[in-house]
């Protein structure tokens, strides 16, 4: 067994109808530029009836039909936000928690301590949350039910260098699954980073399930300029 085996983003996908929302952090090959991304995936009327729209600082999701929207509870919050040099990437509401705990002063991990997996029973949905300094180095979070009834929560977080060439995803379900849906297990997974945006962007969409997948972002960050581009594809704007 290889515990440094690292695969394609392609092979993590494909084949998976809902990993469900996931977050990839890492570096390209040539060690010069942090890479992260975020995509959300959905099953219900309401959860696929979404965009990512530009913010000041990051990104948010919005309803692309707004008349369709029955319940932003838990879909519709600030994955992406700058704060100072460091990025912070979330799958819910604790994107804001970590921004305002860090513009306090204080760490992260005493901000995701404050919070636990979402309340949407029986599937007690993690949230996965990731941060990125500005050399590219990189921090990662799940915050999950401790058992079925969701009496608890237990906590994980791990700390990754800058690696030329490598990335860590991590997802909030193994796969589909009814009536429950299974939480993601183990570590984030090693996975090789594209020194191309377009690339990976392509990597990561077309290997998403088409029925599932929603949006998806991804930023590229010159490590030395601190200078990024970036992109952004909806399936309901026809990206």
């Amino acid at each position: 067994m290889n515990v440094y085996e690292t695969g394609l983003m392609s092979e993590k996908l494909a084949g998976n109808t809902y990993p469900g929302r996931g977050i990839v952090l890492g570096v390209t090959p040539d060690g010069k530029t942090a890479v992260s991304a975020y995509f959300i995936m959905g099953r219900s009327v309401n959860s696929r009836n979404r965009v990512f729209c530009v913010e000041p600082d990051g990104i948010r999701t919005e309803a692309h039909d707004p008349s369709k929207m029955v319940d932003p509870h838990l879909i519709i919050y600030h994955p992406v936000r700058e704060c100072g040099a460091g990025l912070i990437v979330t799958n819910g509401d604790q994107t804001d928690t970590i921004w305002e705990f860090l513009g306090r002063g204080e760490s992260w991990e005493a901000a995701l301590r404050t919070r636990q997996f979402e309340d949407d029973r029986p599937n007690w949905t993690p949230r996965i949350s990731g941060i990125q300094a500005k050399d590219g180095s990189y921090k990662m979070s799940i915050l999950k039910a401790a058992d079925a009834a969701g009496s608890a929560c237990a906590r994980f977080f791990y700390e990754y260098p800058a690696i030329k060439g490598l990335g860590h995803f991590l997802h909030t379900y193994v796969c589909d699954g009814n009536p429950v849906i299974p939480t993601f297990q183990g570590e984030p997974e090693r996975v090789t980073i594209s020194g191309d945006i377009d690339a990976f962007t392509s990597e990561l969409w077309e290997n998403l399930n088409p029925d599932n997948k929603i949006s998806l972002f991804v930023r590229y960050t010159d490590i030395e300029t601190g200078k990024y581009e970036q992109r952004i594809l909806n399936k309901h704007l026809g990206d």
